[in-house]
């Protein structure tokens, strides 16, 4: 196998299979995911390389930018042949670094309207609630997304950044078929999270996978794996993610074509048990 086939696939939604390594679609914008990238050229090359490479899940946001990162997927690889374009709504932008949350469906509506339409569709086919708002009862919100659904506007739901407790409010609501929260080796919080993932058939989207902390520092257990492999700290990274459970789906981004090529390296390394004891155990 060469690319991300080497990973393996997931199916989402019953209908929609992709291969578990994704490509998260922030980081081509500018600094502080504002505004736009210092060269649009590249930006777009990075995701045409990336799947060139076998990737064919883009997550985005309309929050990435705001805009911009959907406007660079649409420009790169529309009609998006063999491909899956996830985006989100919830969050809004009022500077680099700024996210405030809006969970009120009409916001949610009139925030999957824009995307439909940046992205040059009809329908989305993964539409995900990138946030519970405090100020906005979860079920109004999930409504929303389900409203939205049922007009046809959107193929399937996720939710992203919950708790066990949102995600089965969720799925009382409506067909919940991903969870996006950040999981890596250094921040397991979402553990349990992934459990019900795992238990229900519901892709999990790992954001910020390649966060290793002081593990991959020299004399880190990441490290000392990495050198003896002949691989990365990232690549372990990802690897570890890969083999934690089949549902997980990493999503790493990047707006450099030398880190996209590594990324997608990682699905070639395949841990021993002793490196995934190793690993579990930090």
């Amino acid at each position: 196998m060469s690319g991300v086939e080497a990973g393996g696939t997931l199916t989402i939604g019953g209908d929609v299979s992709v291969h578990r390594l994704g490509f998260g679609a922030m980081r081509i914008t500018g600094r502080g995911v504002w505004g736009p990238p210092p060269d649009r050229a590249v930006a777009k090359a990075v995701l045409r390389r990336a799947v060139e490479l076998g990737v064919d899940l883009i997550d985005t946001a309309d929050s990435y930018g705001p805009h911009v990162s959907e406007e660079l997927i649409a420009e790169a690889l529309h009609p998006y042949d063999g491909l899956t374009i996830a985006t989100k709504g919830g969050l809004e932008r009022t500077g680099p670094g700024e996210w405030p949350r809006n969970g009120r469906p009409e916001h949610l509506k009139a925030a999957c309207e824009g995307s439909l339409g940046r992205l040059r569709v009809d329908r989305i086919d993964l539409y995900q609630l990138h946030s519970p708002d405090r100020a906005v009862p979860y079920a109004e919100s999930v409504g929303a997304l389900k409203e939205l659904q049922d007009e046809g506007k959107v193929r399937h739901v996720g939710v992203s950044n919950v708790s066990v407790a949102q995600l089965a409010e969720a799925r009382a609501i409506v067909d919940v078929v991903s969870v996006q929260n950040r999981f890596n080796l250094v921040d397991r919080a979402s553990q349990d999270v992934l459990d019900v993932c795992e238990r229900s058939g519901i892709g999990f989207l790992a954001w910020y996978p390649l966060a290793a902390g002081n593990l991959a520092l020299p004399g880190g257990v990441v490290a000392e794996i990495a050198h003896c492999r002949g691989f990365t700290p990232g690549q372990v990274a990802l690897a570890w993610l890969l083999q934690r459970s089949p549902v997980m789906l990493p999503i790493p981004g990047t707006g450099s074509l030398d880190h996209l090529e590594e990324n997608v390296e990682a699905v070639e390394l395949t841990l021993t048990d002793d490196d995934v004891a190793r690993l579990d155990a930090r």
